[in-house]
Formats: structure tokens, sequence, C-alpha cells
């Protein structure tokens, strides 16, 4: 390990705070929802920062950003990063943490006038929070060739209609480096963790051994719009009924499988949506995960076969539309090794766990070796504008980041 190299803990917490200044809402948080005009901005501002590295910035098709601080040999890249792109209601720390730490591993490196002997590279990547384009992870999935470009591109925003590849153009991040060919040697993601774990037994570093797998469903039901105070219940045709009872079923599926099975309904709408209304439509999202994959595989065909006989027991339509699906991965054993060792050296305590939430690192895992780090997440809370890591729990992470690439890229 190279003890004599330490971060700037005070640079990365400014970046941070900098970062988070785009898309910022009045509260707290971010709004900086993919390819829009926040993302330009954000975008914008971090492509300076990295050519201000003195960093090679290229640009691909679907517009993910790569910094490349060259190496003593011209060899394939060890890579970090992660995406800047939000959720509505984001906070300061997912994703750009880990875009920002890369960042700072390189400054620290060019301060010290130092060189690997094979490059480093910082990515982010289009899109990976999925709340404004399907699926999640596009950018990162479109990069190492899982879902072609023109696919990608023809892919339309669920708040405005607009194309994929349209508002790539009207931000100007339309870029013409090729993708689905990487040339990579191996990947590391730091991140906040986004869960619990961590913060509730006071672990400093989260070892990543894997992702779970992610199943993400739209269910529409189409039923009959009637009076509530005439219509008797035996005669209804009531989406909303059926949606109701499917998402009671995705959680008692949940609790019967145990384990590690998770099941959500984060989206659920009813048309015409009135007090008094039999609801005549019902559009829900169900998100199974799990990390067993023949598990998760069990209980989506577990879910749609409940929800077509649900929708048959009243009298409706049934539609399905499958949003998003990915296998679980495990992360490279060497990889998660270098990880756990560069914690311990600094004196911190780890804990080896899977990766409740989807991430670009489980795309790269396609390609080369990959690893993520975890940090503590107060009270488990992501994807909330009270998402917090303590600074000095931010710095510890950045420092485990810069002695596992340093291993990887100078070997």
């Amino acid at each position: 390990m190279n003890a004599d190299l330490r971060i700037d803990g005070a640079r990365l917490l400014a970046s941070i705070e900098a970062l988070g200044e785009y898309g910022a809402l009045p509260g707290g948080g971010t709004n900086r929802l993919a390819l829009s005009d926040a993302d330009r901005a954000a975008r914008d501002w971090t492509v300076a920062q990295m050519r201000a590295l003195d960093m090679a910035v290229e640009i691909d098709a679907i517009g993910n950003v790569f910094a490349t601080y060259a190496g003593t040999q011209e060899l394939p890249p060890v890579a970090t990063g992660s995406h800047i792109d939000t959720v509505r209601t984001g906070g300061l720390y997912d994703g750009n943490y880990g875009v920002l730490a890369g960042l700072e591993v390189v400054a620290t490196l060019r301060a010290a006038g130092r060189r690997t002997r094979r490059p480093l590279q910082v990515a982010f990547f289009t899109n990976e929070e999925g709340a404004r384009f399907q699926p999640d992870m596009l950018g990162s999935l479109v990069h190492v060739g899982g879902m072609p470009l023109d696919e990608a591109l023809a892919v339309r925003a669920v708040d405005n209609g607009a194309l994929l590849g349209e508002e790539l153009a009207r931000i100007g991040y339309a870029g013409r480096a090729p993708v689905g060919r990487p040339r990579v040697d191996s990947f590391v993601e730091l991140h906040i963790e986004q869960g619990p774990v961590l913060d509730r037994e006071g672990i400093a570093i989260g070892v990543v051994e894997g992702v779970q797998g992610i199943c993400w469903t739209e269910l529409t039901f189409t039923g009959r719009s009637n009076h509530a105070g005439t219509t008797p219940m035996a005669l209804r045709q009531d989406a909303g009924m059926a949606a109701a009872r499917v998402a009671a079923f995705a959680h008692e599926l949940s609790q019967r499988h145990g384990g590690r099975q998770l099941a959500t309904v984060g989206a659920l709408t009813l048309q015409p949506n009135l007090v008094n209304v039999i609801a005549q439509s019902a559009l829900m999202t169900v998100d199974l995960r799990n990390t067993d994959g023949a598990r998760l595989r069990q209980a989506q065909d577990e879910l749609l076969a409940g929800a077509r006989r649900i929708a048959a027991e009243h009298g409706v339509l049934l539609s399905q539309r499958l949003l998003a699906d990915f296998a679980p991965v495990a992360f490279d054993a060497a990889l998660v090794d270098s990880v756990e060792r560069a914690a311990r050296s600094q004196g911190l305590s780890t804990l080896r766990l899977p990766s409740g939430a989807g991430h670009d690192a489980q795309m790269l895992a396609r390609v080369c070796p990959t690893a993520m780090v975890f940090v503590p997440s107060r009270d488990g809370l992501s994807h909330n504008v009270r998402e917090f890591t303590a600074p000095e729990q931010l710095v510890q992470g950045a420092n485990v980041l810069l002695q596992v690439l340093l291993e990887r890229a100078d070997r």
C-alpha cells in the first residue's frame, strides 16, 4: 500500500457541495434528472474539473463521459466513477460522491507528481437513476453492449415524452465515441450504501461482493368507469381494486419467499381518479429484487400469475410491460479482496455485504473485473433530501478507493 498518499478531504467535501448547487432544491437536496438543464450544467462543471486536472475527456454516443489521466504505459485504464444524475428528491452523495472521489484521487496523484503504470479513468454514466428514462443504468448498459444504441436513443422520457437522443443533442452531450466495445482493465465504484446496515452496525467500510438482481414490471388494468353509489359490488369492473390486491399480493409474496426477496409497489395511478367514481384504469409498477437469480425468476412468475388471476376475478383486462430485468452480479473475488485489504490497512472496520441497489458497476462487471466500496448512510436514507454521510466517512472511503486504484494500476 502507498501509505504516504492521502486525499485532500476538504477539497473533496467542497467539490461535493459545489456539484450539489446544480439542481439544488430550496429546502436542501437536489433535483437533477438525466439530460435536464440542471444535468447539462452539472456535466459542464464536472467536465471542467476533469480538464483542469489535465485529463483527456471523451464523450460517447449515449452521453457517457470518460476522463483519462495518462499512465507511464499505454495499457487499458483502471477505471472508477459513477453518475451525477439524481431522482427528483435526491441528496448530495448518491453517485456524485463516487465521481468526485475519483477526481480527487487524480488530483492527489497530480499534486504529488505521481503517475501510475496503467492510466486512471474517471467516468460518469448517463441516466443511472432511471427516474426520467427507463431502464435505470441505461448509459452503462449501452456502454458494455447490453442494449443497442438505437433502442436507447429512442427511449421516451416519462416526464414530457421527449426522446433520449433528442435530449442528448439538446444539451450538447451526443458524443462521437463508439459504444459497446469498452477497453478497460478493471472498474471500482465508490458509493454510499443507501441502506442501514453499515450505519446500524457501526462499520466504516462495506466490501461489496455483488449486486442483487432487479426486475421492474409495469401492469395496466383496464375496467369500466361507473358510479360509486349505484353500482353493486358484484357488478363492478374495478381496475383500482385489482391493482390494490396485486400490491398486497406482492407484499405477501416477499414475506412467503423470505430471505432476500424484496417487493415494492412504487407507482400507482388511477383514472379518472375521482372520489365517487369506480376506477376505469390503474397503472402500477412492481419492483422485485433478490440476490438469488432463480428465486427472483420464480417470484416474477408468481407475481404475473397472481396478477392475471386477480384481473380475471374482477373482470378487468391486464397488460404488462417489462421495464428492467437484470440478473444478480458477483464481483471479482481478487478485487473484492483488494478493497478489504486497503480498508484494514488503514485501521478501518469492514463488512462484506451485497448491494441492494443497482449500480453502474454491475454493468461493467460484464466486461472487466469489478468491485465496489460502500460508506455508511445515516439511518439508511437515500433518494431523499436528508441523505447524509459524515465528512470523515466520506474521506475514509475516498482513501480506500485511492489505495485500491493504486494497487490495481501499478501492477
